[in-house]
Formats: structure tokens, C-alpha cells, sequence
């Protein structure tokens, strides 16, 4: 029996939005549903009451209602949600126009900016204007490559106030990696600042823009918010570049007219981590983002119209996205730039206690960093109105539980999340009235039909298996650009269990109802909690010319995973310590810090698939003593060999 670490109050329990919507589904469907279990059985059995009850729950601002809930939630991919409504996914974030705070902005290396909901809701009409006199219409993209900021708030809802759908990459992504990216979409609009902070240093992020723009001809405006420097010189960028006060100055815009588009109308285009190629674009939906996060911070997350919520994360992360819906209840966000550790390990602990904070959200590679560092937070600081921590990115261990309840604090909800890039939301995640085990996510989520399978397609339970979910859900991608035949979507979803989408992880059903999640299944790196694909270390390790070939694979290690490059060396060249820092120093200015390896390993040999792809999964199983079972399908199985008991994976 797992160790039960957590048990919410009577009190607690009684004042939940859980709760106060089972009484609504009770009233309305005639239900005698009294806990969290029976709620989630129905969810995924009566997808059309249910949905219809989160429709009317959440109160969806709509001008057009639906014709029909779900055609069949079976029919995957392909499935229609909310047929025949018409609503605007700002105009829901923006429903409050009132002074209370809407959103905190605290940077590393400035003191914190606050705006209410009114001053939000008129910065958006007014750049919306300048965006609409800029031509920007319904079905255009809008790219940011921003800090998380204010502004890319401001700049997203302006983009989907018009019905323009909004993309984003973190301003340490090197050119490479935002022209992988943006250079598929074609967005009309750049937003970008000057730079960023980060561990008590400023970077510049113009020069690597104006590469960007060189490549981005469609792009016909780069808007630039000064942000490091007051006034940042923009002449390099050319003559499509304007400072966002001079691109807003011909606005006059009070109000906002919000475009009404279909509820499968795209908003996001977010990326896979780009493990075979380039990264696949992700289109998410207006009204299936919109319904399936509001489901999450009011039911999930207890998210109350008086709370104030953080998340750790950077706008190339879909956190952010997720962080920002949090508007569409009226609470508070704060948002921060910079390093979680600086000036010092107690940082975001601070802003915690400065900003009052409620639901404090990050990934479970920053709890196990905070227990390393020796850090008590709760002995340290006033957390008193601190009531969830949520962590997700990677598997938390059981010790990152018992670290939360022992130093930071012991009367609140541990939300283990996990879910995906994908679905811009959960599978798995917090229930505010059910305890928290150590180890575990507290509950599949609601309207999530979610299974463990095993190899053969069969549903186990209290062992491990591929995490399944049986049917549909909203915000599951509407498609994926460039892919007009569905090929691609089928093939990153349903090959495995036809018409069954399989995520890519290892997930266990527990006898409390719980998820205990393993990891990843597939060749997706996923070190510090953020997903990064190898494909993109691929693109730049190989273009150099000591390098004849190589290999990216994960390896477990320190209750996280750490990134291993084995590089096979081109003819009269050998790895040396300087050239390994070249590498590395190389990977970071065209990808992102994240991607660096921890090890650089030379290697004879890189093992193939017959249809010459490299076998990556089979390298992670040899060097984590896991058997490989499929040799025959390799051209050079002998490769393999090399890869065993290697002295330089062992520190």
C-alpha cells in the first residue's frame, strides 16, 4: 500500500469547484455521484453529458451555440467537437474588466510589473488595432519569440482576438532551431524582445533575429519590445522591424472586436520535440483549448477567482499556454524570466511569499535541484496562502514527495501533473477533495479515457504499460500544418493501437486509482523535465566536419535524465577535450541550453535499421542493461556491442 501523504479537509472537500460540480451533474443528470472515482467513470462513459456539463460549468462565452456535442469520440483521428458554435477564445480570457491584478510579470533583473484586468483588456484593443491595420486576419499566424512577459501575453490574445493563430518559441532556441519552426508556418508577424535575463546575465536576442528574418520572407513585420535595453538599436533587422510603441502608435482601439470563429478554429500551433526530422507543427483549437483548461484550473486545479497562480516555464514550453488560460477564471498569474536559481536557490520561494502565491507551479527536476541544493523554503519564508505545488515534465520520485511535505509544506495538494505538448493539457493529474500517495498522480482526469496497455493491446492493471487513451478529447490536435492527408498525425498517434492514441509514455493504474508514470516509451530526450528532440542536435553535430555520424540518446540518471552524444569520428580526427567543448558550445547557439549533452562519447560504430535509421531506443536499452529484442531488423547489429558497460557512463 502506498504511503498516503496527503488527505484534503471536510472543510476543504465541501468548498471545492469539484465538488460543487458533482452536485451540478447530480441536479442535472439525476446522478448520485459522491466521489472523485464514480465522476471519472461516467466522464468517460457519457462524453455528451459530460462535456455538455463542462460547457455549461466553465460558462463558455459563445455567440453561437452548439448543434451537437461529439459526432464519436471513437473515430480517432477525426472526431468533431462543438459543431455549429462560434465563440472567440480572448473574449473568454478577457471576460473580467475590472482592477483586480490580471497579471505579474517578475523578471530576474527588474522589479515586479503588475497590471489590472482593465489595463489588460486596453492594451489588447489597442494592439489588436494595429495588428488588424496591419493586415493581420482570421487564419494568419502570429509568431513570438519572447521572454515570458506581458507583452506575449498581450501579443497572443491580440492574434486571437482576431481569429490569427499564435506560435511561439523561447528566446534561447538558436536560429536553427525558431527557423525549423517558424520557417513551416510562415507567420505574417514577428514579436520578439531585444533580450533576456537569465542567471544574472542579459542576452542579446537581435542578432539572432535578424538570421531569423533572412530566412522568414513572408514575415512582413518584426515588432521589438524593448526590454533589456530602453531604447534597443533595431537598424540591423532592416526596414520590416519596428519597436512595438511606434507599431501601436496609429491604434486608437478602446474595445475589441472579438472575431467569432467555429470552436475548431485554429489558436495554437505548437511543436513535437522533433526526434525523427523536423519538428511536427501541432494545431490546437480555439474552443478545445479554451474548455478542456478551464476543465483543468477550475475542477483539477480548485483555481478560485481570489487566487494567484505561478508556473516555472519559458513561452517555448506549452506551460505557458496552459498558465495563461488561467485569465479565463479571473485569478492572478505570475509570470517570471529568468533563472529559478538566481540570485539564489530561494528565488521563486520569494516571489512566492512576495506575490501571496496560491498554486505554485514547476517541474520535478527544480524539486529534486531545490532538495540537492539543501534548500527549506518552508522554514524560510511565509507560504501560509500556499495551498497546491503542481510538478510535471518528468516522473517526481517518491523522495520528491516526501522533500515537498518536509520542506516546503505539509498542509498542501502535491499535484503530480502529466499529460503533453500534444493535448495542451493533461491525462493525468491533481483531484483537490482526493488524498496524495507517494509516487503517485492522484487521478486519471476527467474526460480522459485513459489505459495502460500492454504490447499486445490489452488493458493492465498494477503493472506497467503504454499510457492509452481509449477516445477523444478536445484539445487533441485538429491537425498538423503541412500534412494535408492526416498521414503524419495518424502516424504519431495510432500506429501502434489503431484508433487508439498512444502517448509515448510508461504509465501504471494503481489500486488507489492513481497514475505512476515511468517515463518516456519512445526516443524523446527529456532532460530537466523539458521535452527536446535529438533531431535538432542532429542537424548541427553533423555538420561539422570532424564528425562523421552520431547518436543522441537519454540516460537515467540522478532521479532525472541526462542527454549522452556519441559521436563516430570522420577520418583523422579524435575526440578531444576541446573540440567536445566546441560541440557543445555549437549545440547551444543553434538549439538551446537544454540540448547540450551532459557526455560526449566517441564510438566506432552508429547501429542502423535496415531502412538505414538509427536505432536510438535500442543504444538507450543496451546502456540501461535492458535486452533488445528486435536485432534482426538491424543492419549492423555488431554495432551494439559497443555500447555495453562503457566506463564514461558510469560518473
Amino acid at each position: 500500500m502506498a504511503e498516503r501523504l496527503w488527505q484534503p479537509t471536510a472543510e476543504q472537500i465541501e468548498n471545492a469547484n469539484m465538488t460543487r460540480f458533482i452536485r451540478f451533474v447530480n441536479q442535472r443528470y439525476g446522478k448520485s455521484f459522491a466521489d472523485y472515482d464514480a465522476l471519472w467513470q461516467w466522464s468517460v462513459e457519457e462524453f455528451t453529458d459530460f462535456w455538455a456539463a463542462v460547457w455549461d460549468f466553465v460558462e463558455i462565452i459563445h455567440s453561437r451555440g452548439y448543434d451537437q456535442v461529439v459526432d464519436d469520440p471513437y473515430k480517432m483521428p477525426g472526431t468533431k467537437w462543438f459543431s455549429g458554435a462560434e465563440l472567440n477564445f480572448a473574449e473568454n480570457l478577457l471576460r473580467y474588466r475590472d482592477e483586480q491584478t490580471a497579471l505579474v510579470f517578475k523578471s530576474e533583473a527588474k522589479d515586479a510589473v503588475r497590471i489590472s484586468y482593465a489595463e489588460l483588456h486596453r492594451k489588447v484593443a489597442k494592439l489588436a488595432g494595429a495588428m488588424k491595420a496591419a493586415g493581420v486576419v482570421k487564419g494568419d499566424r502570429v509568431a513570438g519569440f519572447m521572454p515570458n512577459m506581458i507583452e506575449t501575453v498581450v501579443a497572443m490574445l491580440s492574434a486571437a482576438s482576431l481569429g490569427a493563430a499564435w506560435s511561439s518559441c523561447s528566446p534561447d532556441f538558436g536560429h536553427k532551431g525558431v527557423l525549423d519552426r517558424f520557417g513551416q508556418i510562415e507567420p505574417k508577424l514577428l514579436f520578439t524582445a531585444d533580450g533576456y535575463f537569465y542567471n544574472g546575465k542579459s542576452f542579446d536576442s537581435l542578432q539572432r533575429v535578424a538570421g531569423i528574418l533572412a530566412k522568414l520572407p513572408q514575415t512582413e513585420k518584426v515588432v521589438v519590445v524593448p526590454y533589456v535595453n530602453e531604447a534597443p538599436d533595431i537598424s540591423g533587422l532592416g526596414d520590416r522591424a519596428v519597436l512595438l510603441d511606434d507599431f501601436m502608435a496609429g491604434s486608437d482601439a478602446e474595445t475589441i472586436d472579438f472575431v467569432q470563429v467555429p470552436f475548431d478554429h485554429p489558436l495554437y500551433i505548437m511543436y513535437s520535440s522533433g526526434t525523427t526530422g523536423k519538428p511536427k507543427c501541432m494545431v490546437q483549437s480555439q474552443g478545445g483549448i479554451l474548455i478542456n483548461q478551464l476543465k483543468e484550473h477550475l475542477l483539477h486545479c480548485d483555481l478560485k477567482r481570489k487566487d494567484t497562480i505561478f508556473y516555472f516555464t519559458t513561452c517555448g514550453w506549452m506551460m505557458w499556454n496552459w498558465l495563461v488560460c488561467s485569465l479565463g477564471v479571473g485569478a492572478t498569474a505570475v509570470l517570471f524570466d529568468g533563472s529559478p536559481f538566481s540570485p539564489g536557490p530561494e528565488a521563486l520561494w520569494k516571489l512566492t511569499q512576495d506575490e501571496k502565491i496560491n498554486l505554485f507551479g514547476t517541474s520535478a527536476r527544480y524539486i529534486t535541484a531545490l532538495e540537492q541544493a539543501g534548500v527549506s523554503p518552508g522554514k524560510t519564508f511565509d507560504l501560509s496562502p500556499l495551498r497546491a505545488v503542481l510538478s510535471t515534465g518528468s516522473p517526481l520520485p517518491v523522495e520528491g514527495f516526501e522533500y515537498v511535505y518536509r520542506e516546503i509544506k505539509k498542509d498542501l495538494q502535491l499535484a503530480s501533473i502529466s499529460g503533453g505538448t500534444d493535448i495542451n493539457g493533461c491525462f493525468a493529474g491533481g483531484n483537490p477533495i482526493g488524498p496524495v500517495y507517494a509516487g503517485q498522480l492522484q487521478c486519471r482526469e476527467l474526460g480522459m479515457r485513459v489505459k495502460a496497455y500492454d504490447e499486445n493491446g490489452k488493458e493492465v492493471v498494477g503493472v506497467p504499460g503504454e499510457l492509452v487513451c481509449e477516445a477523444a478529447a478536445p484539445s487533441m490536435p485538429i491537425f498538423f500544418w503541412q500534412d494535408p492527408d492526416g498521414e503524419k498525425y495518424r502516424r504519431a498517434y495510432f500506429d501502434k493501437f489503431p484508433g487508439v492514441w498512444c502517448h509515448g509514455d510508461f504509465i501504471e493504474i494503481t489500486p488507489e486509482n492513481g497514475v505512476i508514470i515511468y517515463g518516456r516509451s519512445d526516443a524523446t530526450l527529456n532532460p530537466g523535465g523539458v521535452r527536446i528532440g535529438t533531431a535538432d542536435i542532429y542537424s548541427v553535430v553533423e555538420t561539422l566536419p570532424e564528425i562523421a555520424d552520431s547518436l543522441v540518446v537519454g540516460q537515467e540518471w540522478d532521479n532525472d535524465v541526462r542527454v549522452i552524444l556519441f559521436v563516430k569520428m570522420a577520418e583523422g580526427h579524435a575526440l578531444t577535450g576541446e573540440l567536445a567543448a566546441g560541440i557543445k558550445k555549437v549545440i547551444r547557439e543553434n538549439t538551446s541550453p537544454r540540448h547540450v549533452p551532459a557526455k560526449i562519447v566517441e564510438i566506432d560504430d552508429i547501429p542502423y535499421t535496415l531502412n538505414m535509421k538509427k536505432v536510438e531506443l535500442a543504444v538507450r536499452n543496451v546502456i540501461h542493461g535492458k535486452p533488445v529484442t528486435n536485432k534482426d531488423a538491424l543492419a549492423n547489429p555488431g554495432a551494439l556491442d559497443l555500447y555495453e558497460g562503457l566506463e564514461a557512463l558510469q560518473s
